[in-house]
């Protein structure tokens, strides 16, 4: 992971996620489900799972439940922020996980049989080719990989709604194909190519489309803290901020139903044998 990615997720962005980890896991809880299925169907056999891009701890938790106490579950994150809230959250389950503050690009775990699992954490590697390298080093003899990554903005309406809106009021640039952040792996040519170049075997990049849903009422927070506007509006007066959310609300209104907010989530399911 590049030192831009790294300051991002140890400043605003690390910090918006604590803030809103209650929100965000709740959002994201079908495709939680859905990563932890196939982990477990790759798990058997294997007696560690590692996943890459923990941030707050939710997954990571999730998979020691599924898994049970077996199964070694150490979450991997380049946040100390969401490291810390993580660190929190289990002691409060009194669940046993680990945790590594860690680059998963250039970090040596050491090889072993691990399933490495990701949701929306392996989008932000400046050489992802290298970082699926070392990954399959630390998931060898007989490790598996499965991952959730978005798919094109183009298929998610509701991710590009917010700061194509703003684009007026704040210096919001559009996602560039291919590099680090939330659409590094739309591409799902690439994305097995490199995985293979990587020495990953049994490669497979599949569409899943999940409904994920947030109560209306953290619309605001949800929109002036998450993504390329929440980064945008980092340290922006108050006046800005009203101004931003006055035209961005009218074109997130179409995902609004009643008292919650609702939108697909269109992702691969990404899958690997080491």
């Amino acid at each position: 992971m590049g030192t831009e990615q790294a300051a991002q997720w140890n400043g605003p962005g690390g910090g918006a996620w604590v803030r809103l980890q209650s929100v965000l896991d709740a959002m994201y809880v079908p495709l939680e489900e859905l990563l932890i299925d196939h982990v477990a169907d790759a798990a058997p056999g294997v007696p560690a799972v590692m996943d890459v891009g923990c941030g707050t701890g939710a997954t990571t938790l999730a998979l020691a439940h599924r898994l049970g106490p077996g199964t070694a579950v150490t979450g991997v994150d380049v946040s100390e922020p969401m490291l810390t809230a993580a660190r929190e959250r289990v002691a409060r389950a009194g669940v046993e996980v680990s945790f590594v503050e860690a680059d998963a690009q250039r970090h040596d775990f050491g090889p072993g049989p691990r399933v490495i699992a990701s949701r929306f954490g392996v989008m932000f590697f400046d050489d992802p080719q290298a970082a699926f390298a070392n990954l399959r080093a630390a998931a060898s003899p007989a490790g598996a990989l499965r991952a959730v990554v978005w798919r094109d903005p183009e298929e998610n309406p509701f991710m590009t709604a917010a700061p194509e809106a703003a684009a007026g009021l704040l210096d919001v640039p559009p996602p560039v194909p291919g590099a680090p952040g939330q659409f590094g792996l739309a591409d799902a040519e690439r994305t097995a190519a490199m995985l293979r170049a990587a020495g990953w075997g049994d490669v497979a990049v599949e569409p899943v489309d999940r409904e994920c849903t947030f109560p209306a009422s953290e619309l605001e927070a949800y929109l002036t803290l998450m993504g390329p506007v929440g980064r945008a509006l980092a340290g922006q007066d108050d006046a800005i901020r009203a101004r931003v959310v006055d035209r961005v609300r009218p074109a997130l209104a179409p995902f609004v139903r009643g008292d919650e907010v609702a939108f697909t989530a269109a992702c691969w399911l990404v899958s690997a044998t080491a």
